[in-house]
């Protein structure tokens, strides 16, 4: 008990309960939803449509209605970035030529844009208004709130993105938690496995936590920013409103809110 008092969820999350996925964080440890991620997003989430192309690029230009309607995206009128069909409004994300999807449990909610030559794998679930950018690598296991940003050559696996967390230009995220708006500078990496292949463990004031995970990357609270070409090493816990400074080294361990790593 005193352990999960010292990592309470308040230090990093200030309004876990409006994210979808906000059961998973009830009663644990930050790191804990990354350990049945994978199985939530699988029951939770629907198979594509089968008009999908899947392992395949797709060929054309699509939009995914929300009632799972596929239309080529030539065929519609788009007026003030809206979007119509025969004289009626559609509502739904749209999926560029030469995306490759792996697996049909990947949903996307309304608002969601897919640039080309991503390649996402299934589990996925994508909020309203997700930005995946061009060449993003989403290698499955992976959920975003609202108005996230997967960026150009970002790879992404097993990891949360709570509502407008963006990792915008050639990040790597494994196994990590980016609490809302939280910004990671370009090149940003949060590592993930350690040399010795052992469990990631955490000391807080001289007591050591076992995770459970051999992979775990960072848990970045909400608001916390870090530079250009940072890294975080396996098992760093940022506290709301911390910042790595560019080119930083940073962890592993807890660091409280409004930390600043120079």
């Amino acid at each position: 008990m005193l352990q999960v008092m010292k990592l309470s969820l308040d230090l990093f999350f200030e309004s876990i309960e409006k994210e979808k996925i906000a059961e998973l964080f009830k009663n644990t440890l930050p790191w804990e939803p990354l350990k049945v991620l994978k199985t939530y997003l699988s029951d939770i989430v629907h198979e594509l449509p089968k008009e999908i192309p899947i392992n395949i690029p797709i060929p054309e230009n699509l939009f995914l209605t929300t009632e799972g309607e596929v239309i080529p995206l030539k065929e519609l009128e788009n007026y003030e970035e809206e979007y119509y069909f025969k004289g009626e409004k559609l509502e739904g994300s749209i999926l560029k030529a030469g995306v490759v999807l792996t697996g049909k449990k990947i949903f996307f909610e309304k608002n969601v844009v897919v640039e080309p030559f991503s390649l996402i794998s299934s589990p996925a679930y994508f909020s309203k208004g997700t930005q995946i950018r061009h060449g993003a690598y989403i290698r499955g296991s992976v959920y975003t709130g609202e108005e996230a940003v997967i960026g150009h050559t970002t790879e992404v696996k097993n990891s949360i993105f709570l509502k407008f967390a963006k990792a915008s230009h050639f990040a790597y995220v494994g196994d990590s938690i980016l609490g809302s708006d939280v910004n990671l500078g370009a090149g940003t990496k949060l590592a993930n496995l350690k040399f010795n292949r052992k469990n990631i463990t955490i000391v807080i004031n001289n007591e050591t936590i076992n995770t459970g995970l051999k992979k775990m990357g960072a848990i970045l609270g909400d608001k916390c920013q870090t530079g250009c070409n940072s890294v975080l090493q396996p098992g760093t816990l940022l506290g709301k409103k911390s910042y790595v400074y560019p080119g930083k080294t940073c962890g592993s361990g807890f660091f409280p809110p409004g930390t600043k790593v120079r």
